[in-house]
């Protein structure tokens, strides 16, 4: 039986262990690794033979899906199974162009999750409902919305989705490790690329309603 080897990337402590267990009860499954944070899973990677990585996406530093675009590269027979609990089509197709072949959602049960590591394993691509159904729906506003969301950088996305939950340019900081002034500039540079001068006006435009 050919056992399956899994690195799983992932900065919440609770839910890393929880995926490590749930995937190590599975005879054909091993996790040989582990890791809190991007930076730490590239400085290691190329030297760790494995077949599947579980990878979040919003992490402190570097986030997954720029280390999901640097890592495939380097090895592409290695398959990138996305975890997340962003349910946006910005992440979700940034994802996939990145180099994911898979997309689910945190609340996904144990046994998906393995069924989801073997399929990917074996040429799939698992997607959660959920997520499969907003990758349909949200096709016929993509070539619009596109346009827009390309025009900005990985980190210029991740800083728009958090002003869209809420965040200030404090609390953003805090979470992505950087300076007041630097969020400051980023969000500059949106309302620039994007013609607008509001948050608001920012988000109706990236997010279009009917996603």
């Amino acid at each position: 039986m050919k056992i399956i080897k899994v690195i799983i990337v992932e900065d919440d402590k609770e839910i890393r262990q929880l995926a490590e267990s749930i995937l190590n009860n599975e005879d054909d499954i091993d996790v040989i690794k582990v890791f809190s944070t991007g930076d730490n899973f590239l400085k290691e990677f190329e030297r760790i033979e494995v077949d599947v990585v579980l990878m979040d996406i919003n992490m402190p530093g570097m986030s997954g899906i720029e280390c999901v675009a640097q890592a495939k590269p380097l090895k592409p027979h290695v398959q990138f199974l996305i975890s997340t609990v962003f349910e946006n089509s910005t992440y979700i197709f940034q994802a996939l162009c990145a180099g994911a072949t898979g997309y689910l959602v945190k609340n996904t049960t144990g046994d998906k999750m393995a069924e989801a590591v073997r399929e990917i394993y074996m040429g799939g691509s698992p997607m959660s409902t959920q997520i499969a159904r907003m990758v349909v729906t949200s096709l016929g506003a993509k070539q619009t919305t596109a346009m827009h969301t390309h025009q900005l950088t990985l980190r210029e996305n991740e800083i728009l989705d958090l002003l869209a939950k809420g965040l200030m340019y404090k609390e953003i900081a805090s979470k992505k490790e950087i300076s007041t002034e630097t969020v400051r500039k980023h969000v500059r540079n949106i309302y620039e690329k994007l013609q607008v001068t509001t948050r608001m006006e920012a988000i109706n435009k990236v997010y279009p309603k009917s996603v």
